[in-house]
């Protein structure tokens, strides 16, 4: 595999647009053009193909059969007309040698939403997660999306679930290991509405190398590069950074007791904006994220160029 992978992560925090429009007297839930702006419509776009072949994996969701229909019917209206359904429901269905044949073919592989542990159950050390990593490593183009469960399955340190209330009382959130797509962040989903501000800082504190990315619901990052974070979406990304912690009592504090904590970083990223996992850096858009990676190479060239400096005494 390559240091650095060529596909695309898309982590959508969940009840994005799909092209079912509510009652139009209640009150509006999306604000971006769904033929033109909606999160689902990015995902065609960075497959680079007009109708790409798209598999979506319904293994998370206890309501599989009605999840497939509504993507199906999504997909359909965005002039998709190669969409197929993963019904992966035990570790013997995800080693079918038809499904390993159709993840090796996808251009797109989208993970519904659901129950998070359930993809780590299914696809946990199996070939079909392999064969998915490889792709995501290899090909560029290639997409993996996840909502809600499927975003939050993408990290190597995961939270499995855990009680919003009782968030920052040590061991109210319960974290777990991943799919290992992405090793740097640890991810919540419907972050805003669910008030998961707690959760993710409780998970930060405890994994203080990782950073929180709270996506809100109808919202998303676009990873490339397995660092390079772009906001897309009608809500907010929250990104909980605690490189520049002090006082941090969680790991030493015992289960049930109050966790204090100083110095946490806090972003929010609306669409457009840019987020660089490895420098840690938020940039409001692509053209000021471009100008300071130029400034760094003209820096860098610089120094390379400059006169060794003179032994002491001469």
């Amino acid at each position: 595999m390559t240091s650095k992978p060529l596909g695309k992560l898309i982590a959508i925090g969940g009840n994005e647009d799909k092209g079912t429009y509510p009652n139009p007297r209640t009150k509006k839930k999306y604000y971006l053009n769904f033929f033109e702006l909606g999160i689902l419509k990015r995902v065609v776009l960075e497959s680079g193909k007009e109708d790409p072949r798209i598999e979506v994996i319904t293994t998370a969701s206890m309501i599989p059969e009605e999840v497939a229909r509504i993507y199906i019917s999504s997909f359909t209206m965005l002039n998709c007309n190669n969409v197929n359904i993963m019904d992966i429901r035990t570790p013997e269905d995800a080693r079918q040698p038809e499904y390993l044949e159709r993840l090796r073919q996808a251009d797109v592989v989208m993970m519904s939403g659901g129950n998070q542990s359930r993809l780590i159950q299914m696809f946990g050390g199996s070939e079909f997660l392999q064969i998915l990593r490889q792709r995501y490593y290899e090909q560029p183009n290639f997409i993996i999306a996840g909502t809600s469960a499927g975003a939050m399955a993408m990290s190597k340190t995961m939270i499995k679930g855990g009680s919003v209330p009782d968030a920052l009382m040590k061991g109210a959130v319960k974290m777990g290991t991943g799919l290992g797509l992405i090793d740097s962040v640890v991810i919540d989903s419907h972050f805003v509405k669910r008030g998961r501000f707690g959760r993710i800082i409780e998970a930060v504190a405890l994994h203080p190398k990782l950073i929180g990315i709270g996506l809100g619901e109808d919202t998303g990052v676009l990873i490339t590069e397995g660092n390079q974070m772009e906001a897309i979406g009608s809500n907010l990304v929250v990104i909980m950074d605690g490189q520049k912690l002090e006082h941090n009592n969680a790991p030493a504090a015992k289960k049930g007791e109050a966790i204090s904590i100083e110095s946490m970083l806090l972003h929010v990223l609306v669409k457009g904006n840019l987020y660089d996992v490895e420098q840690r850096e938020f940039y409001p858009d692509l053209k000021l994220r471009q100008q300071a990676a130029e400034s760094v190479q003209l820096t860098a060239g610089r120094d390379a160029n400059a006169p060794a400096a003179a032994p002491n005494g001469i």
